[in-house]
Order: C-alpha cells, then structure tokens, then sequence
C-alpha cells in the first residue's frame, strides 16, 4: 500500500502547500474554512506526517551540519552519535563534515557553510575558532561550539570542566601519597589541554608540592612515549604522571615499561578522556571519563532553542567529568 504523503493532502483538500504547510503548523492566519478542509483530508487520508514533511511545512530543510577534525577518535565518536540520536528524536537529519586542512577546513565550497544547505551547525572542537565563529555570524547561520579554544568566545558553547577534570586527577595521585608526580600536556592551542594544566598546577600547589616536570606536545601515544623516555634520559623519575589525554598515557606507560619499570607498583599514571581502550588496555588505564552523551544532547538542545528563536543570547553550558579509578594507580610504595 503507497504511503500517504504532504502532496496527497494538497490534492484531496484542493488547497495550497502552503495552505497545508500552515495548517500542519497550527497557524493563525488560514481561514477557518480552509483549515477544516485541511483537517478532513487528512482525516480521510489517515495521514501522519514524517519529519520530512514536517521540515517542508516548517520551510527548513531538516538538516543539521556537524563539523569535526577527525573521526579517529572515541569522544568525537560518542558525542557524534550522541547528536545524531538527539536529532532524530526532533526529526532532524545529520550531515556530518570532516575537516582535515591546516585551515579547519573552513573554505567556500565546504557544503555546511552554505546558506539555505542546513538550518544550524554544531562545531565540534575548531582549530580555526574565530574564522568559524565571524563566517557563520555573517551568513547567520544558528552554531553551538562543543569544546571552544577561545575562553570567552562569541558564540553558545558545551564544554567539560576541564579544570575540575585536571584537578581530580592530581588530588587522586597526592591521595595515594605520591610528591614526585609529572604533567605531560597536550598543544596549548587546546583550552581544555591549558585548563587541564591549571587544574594539575592548582591541586599541586594547595598540597605544597611542586611539579616534578611538565611537557606540553601533541595528543597521541607517540608524543608520551618520546617525552617519557626524555624525562628518564635527563634522570628525571617520577613516581606518578597526569598525562592530558589517554593516547599520552599509553605513551607514557610504553616508555616506562621499555626500560623496565612496572605500572603502577613503580609509576602510578592517570589518563584523560576515557577513550575505548583505556578498560581494555593491561594495566587498566585510571582516567578521567568525558561526558559525550551530555556533550551532543546539550549541543543540540541548544542548537534547536536558537534555530527556533526561544535562546536570543549566547549561553555556555560546562558539564563535569568524572575520575574512574582503575589499576593504573596504586598507592606510593618507596622502592627497597
């Protein structure tokens, strides 16, 4: 049996689209007697409509664009299906766009930032921040920023309490007794690495220690493992690190374990983000857990309160993350 659609009603009732559009949309301004020729048709028809011809009646094209750097990576994973459900359960469709270019991939034919292509955009973690925020004002195209590098930036944001985050973790270290504890970081083009740091530097600091050593470099395993054997190359030994992210950590524990050192009975070590294999990985990596579910339906929730005019300024939502104890970290046991 064929599916009855919006042009099926447009038929029976006689009426415009744009009658019908209106209709569906409870609008004020059609005649009383068109909008009950409306209502019957649909009645008879038994028609129901999909979120296709919901976005038709609304003028919009049901679309929303999300653009990221990478999919190599299990955050950006989880908030993008994360935004994907959220928009589904609003009868939206997500076109996804993934930037690879020096440049964020912000140019003229990048589909998303064409006017009329998609009715909002969610931009997940932007390299080139301020070319996205002035690009998508002018051609004034509804964004959310999830993850911003700009701390007081022009645009809605969803961001984790990195700082809490960063925090956690060096208290988590200093309550297992640990002094000598090192930070491998990751680009300092990253707000959330620099508010990581901060939240290391500051729980040091409250307990009266100093950091044994800091290093800022890229987010991966290769990056922790060369500053790993560096530290060790220049003697410097410490009992537990923070590393910035878990590719570092694994880096890290690599680079320990290569010149004979066992984890965590000889270097305690707490990651960040929980990516997928940090459960998986022996010993199981103590990290700090992102909230990407959180992440994307706040995004969208955001994003569709400023594509329907309810949110009139710029709002910032911070989400807090949570520290999940595993056997990477065990208590300082001085070496006999």
């Amino acid at each position: 049996m064929k599916k009855v659609s919006i042009w099926d009603v447009v038929k029976k009732s006689g009426l415009s689209l744009v009658t019908v559009s209106k209709v569906l949309n409870n609008s004020p301004t059609v005649r009383e007697s068109n909008r009950q020729k409306v209502l019957q048709a649909i009645q008879e028809l038994d028609y129901r409509p999909n979120a296709a011809a919901r976005n038709l009646a609304r003028g919009s094209t049901g679309l929303i664009g999300l653009t990221l750097i990478t999919l190599q990576d299990s955050v950006f994973d989880g908030i993008v299906h994360a935004v994907n459900e959220a928009l589904e359960e609003n009868g939206y469709f997500l076109a996804l766009n993934v930037c690879s270019s020096p440049d964020g991939g912000l140019k003229p034919t990048n589909f998303l930032f064409q006017e009329d292509r998609v009715d909002g955009i969610i931009v997940l973690s932007p390299m080139e921040e301020e070319q996205y925020v002035l690009e998508l004002k002018r051609k004034k195209i509804p964004f959310v920023i999830i993850d911003n590098q700009i701390e007081k930036t022009n645009a809605t944001t969803v961001n984790v309490d990195n700082y809490i985050g960063g925090y956690e973790a060096t208290k988590h270290l200093i309550g297992l007794g640990h002094t000598r504890i090192a930070h491998v970081s990751g680009p300092e083009l990253f707000l959330s690495a620099r508010e990581r740091r901060r939240g290391f530097e500051a729980a040091m600091a409250e307990a009266g220690l100093s950091p044994l050593a800091v290093a800022c470099t890229e987010f991966n395993i290769r990056s922790g493992f060369d500053v790993a054997k560096e530290w060790l190359r220049s003697g410097i030994v410490p009992t537990a690190v923070f590393a910035g992210e878990d590719g570092l950590a694994l880096g890290v524990m690599d680079a320990f374990r290569d010149e004979g050192y066992r984890i965590p009975r000889d270097l305690s070590i707490v990651g960040y983000d929980d990516q997928v294999f940090a459960a998986d990985i022996h010993p199981r990596l103590t990290t700090v857990r992102q909230p990407m579910e959180q992440m994307g339906q706040q995004a969208v929730r955001l994003l569709l309160k400023l594509i329907d005019g309810s949110l009139k300024r710029n709002t910032s939502v911070c989400l807090k993350p949570e520290l999940i104890v595993r056997e990477s970290t065990s208590p300082y046991s001085p070496t006999p």
